[in-house]
Parts: C-alpha cells; structure tokens; sequence
C-alpha cells in the first residue's frame, strides 16, 4: 500500500500544485465463494487484499470543486453545490455520486476541493475497483466535511452511487468486503441481516488470482438481466410456498428440484446457482472452520461449474485457467471471482507452491491464447481506513 500513498502524494502535488490535506485507502476484494448471492439476501465468503483505490483531497478556493484520475490521466470540474453525473468521465460517476449522497443524508454546507484518486488494482479484473473507489472517497469526503457514517451507512451509499450514477444494480459485497476487511481472514457476510463473521484462513494456504485481461464492463454486460431473472424467480416461489419467500435466500435446493416444471426454465436456471452458492458457502465456511481447505477447494470448483452452466456469466478464458487449475498439484480448487464474463480467476492453493502454481496458469493460458499473463497471490488484508488527516498523525 505505501508505494501508491507515496504516488498519490506525488500526482497530488504535480496536477494541483499543493499538499494533500487527506488521503484515504480502500483495498479491492475478491470474492472467494457466493457468486451473485448479496442482491438475493444470501451469503458470501470474501476478502479485501492488498491492493486497492487511494484517495487524496485538499480545500479549494470558490464553488467549483476539480477532481483527477492519475490513473487515466484526466480532470473534471464540477459546482460543489451540485456534483451531478457526466457521460464523459465516466470514472469520477462514482465519486460524484458518493458526494450527492453523503450531502443528502447528512446536509453539510458544499465548499470546493481539488482531488486526485489513483490505483494499483486492475480495473476490470473482477477485484472491484469501483467500489474502493466509492469507499475511498467516501471517506476522504466524511473527513472533508466532518461527518462520520457507520461502515454499513457508508456501504449504502457507495452502492446507492454505483446503481444511480454508474448504472449497475449491485449488491453490497464489494463495498462491506473493502470496508469489514481483515488479515488473513475471510469476511463472512449475512445479506439479510448484513451481520458479519470473520473466517480465519489456515496458515499454509494462500490465494492466487490470475487475470485474464479480458475487460467485463458490467454496465454493458449481462448482470442487470441476471438481477431480473432471481427477482422474478423469486417472485414465483412466493407464490408457489407462499409469504416466507422474501428472496432467494429462503428457497432450497430441494426446492429448486421439486418445483422446477413451475418455473420458466429460464429463469429457473439463473435461480439454481445463488440458491445453490448459498448453501457451498455455509459449508465451506465450516470448512475452513475445520481445517479442511480440499473440502472448500472442492466447493469451489462447483460454484464454477454453475457460474459457467446455469448463470452463464463465465467465458472461455476464465475456463481455461479453471480446467488447468484442476490438473495442477498444490491447487485445492478455482472459479471465476466477480459479476463474472471476464477478469479473474480466483484459487485455494498450497502456499508454499505458489510460484509453480503461477508458472502452471500461466503457461496453460498462453498455450490456448498466445499471450502471457501474470498469477500472482494476493494477501487477505485490513479493510478501508483513513491515511492522512489533520485530525490524525500520518499513517501506513
């Protein structure tokens, strides 16, 4: 984290011409198990890791507030007063959105600000860029302007920002993994309750993500008409077992089974994986409790079977490195992490084979593809915190 706080400071002082006054850090996620489970109250195994979002921010002069991507290389104004959203610089959608709304619930006076935010996480790779990007800048902004939101207030409205001014009907996953984060430890998170659990990882394994480099834009992709067909399926089974279905949360697999022919099989077949993801994440949670890490790998491989089958939100690249990883020694198991049709491969492997496991994906993938790609292990880390503040000592 300390060389992209030390980059932020420098690309802060270079496009502004001034010390930040506050910086703010969130760490991407990655999703272990429970793929498209938080919109239908269900479960999720995640992580925030070691890279992330950071978010630099210092007073400004007059009503007009500027803000910089050091990772695009591009700047927007806009009035304090009204942030408003752009079709141009679509990157600062999410930003502006968090500010729209932190002001709304908490109605403190606009003043302007120059801000810079920049990234070491792949855009795109399924680790969630944009959300540590809300909750960054979320953050830096309750600083700002003095106001302190409880983490799940603040996960509300970087989720609020992403579906009113980014587009995307997202649950609340990445935004409480970024925020609830902690070392070497899964965050168990209850999507009805929003309760969440801390799974501590065994100390001889680790995670490896492997990036496909194939750029799923979920604005643009098939997501929204996923969220559509669970809603409607659950609407079906309220009407077939009556008012105890709120979401798919409340319907088994054995009901999936049993009530099948009443269901479009459309829909039907997009219900039966978060149904099924619910219950491979109760168990692999024990799992994990348990010491047994080939009993979650194995859990693993089956939730990219259904990603792959029923959600169809996988694509031949995330294949690809999934089949491979089934034939590697030191891998427990694989599947797709994220809204999925592109980025990464999430994998349960034997820490002390990393680099073989990485040498393994990436030779399989270049194989079929023609072109090299970069496995690298990532560390389940602290989630999001406040950096620099006046308020504060200066801090890694």
């Amino acid at each position: 984290m300390q060389p992209l706080i030390d980059h932020i400071r420098r690309e802060h002082r270079r496009i502004h011409g001034v010390e930040p006054e506050i910086i703010a850090y969130a760490p991407g996620r990655v999703e272990v198990l429970g793929n498209h489970t938080d919109y239908n109250e269900g479960f999720v195994l995640s992580a925030a890791i070691d890279t992330g979002l950071a978010f630099a921010l210092s007073p400004l002069e007059g009503d007009e507030c500027l803000l910089a991507s050091a990772d695009f290389g591009e700047a927007v104004r806009f009035q304090a007063v009204e942030p408003g959203r752009t079709d141009k610089q679509r990157w600062s959608n999410y930003s502006r959105g968090v500010l729209t709304f932190l002001r709304e619930r908490y109605g403190f006076r606009p003043r302007a600000f120059a801000a810079t935010q920049a990234g070491d996480i792949p855009v795109a790779a399924g680790l969630s860029s944009s959300a540590a990007l809300e909750i960054s800048s979320g953050l830096a902004f309750a600083e700002f302007f003095g106001v302190t939101p409880e983490k799940l207030e603040l996960a509300k409205i970087g989720q609020r920002a992403e579906h009113e001014f980014a587009g995307v009907r997202c649950g609340l996953l990445d935004q409480i993994s970024s925020l609830f984060g902690r070392n070497q430890a899964l965050v168990l998170t209850d999507f009805r309750s929003l309760e969440v659990e801390l799974v501590p990882l065994p100390g001889t394994v680790a995670f490896m993500i492997a990036n496909t480099e194939v750029k799923h834009t979920l604005v643009d992709s098939e997501y929204n008409e996923r969220r559509e067909r669970c809603e409607q399926a659950a609407l079906a089974f309220a009407r077939i077992l009556g008012p105890r279905i709120k979401a798919l949360r409340d319907v088994t697999w054995e009901d999936m089974k049993r009530y099948r022919d009443r269901l479009d099989p459309a829909v039907w077949k997009r219900a039966a994986h978060p149904v099924g993801e619910d219950e491979r994440v109760l168990a692999g949670a024990a799992a994990l409790r348990a010491g047994r890490p080939e009993e979650f790998g194995r859990l693993m491989f089956e939730s990219h079977e259904s990603s792959r089958t029923l959600f169809e939100n996988s694509c031949p690249e995330l294949d690809t490195l999934v089949d491979a990883a089934r034939t590697i020694p030191g891998v427990y198991g694989a599947r797709l992490s994220g809204g999925g049709f592109g980025g990464s491969i999430v994998a349960l492997i034997e820490k002390d084979r990393a680099t073989a496991v990485s040498e393994a994906l990436a030779a399989a993938f270049a194989s079929v593809y023609g072109r090299r790609i970069s496995p690298r292990v990532v560390v389940p880390s602290a989630g999001a915190r406040i950096i620099l503040s006046p308020r504060l000592r200066p801090r890694d």
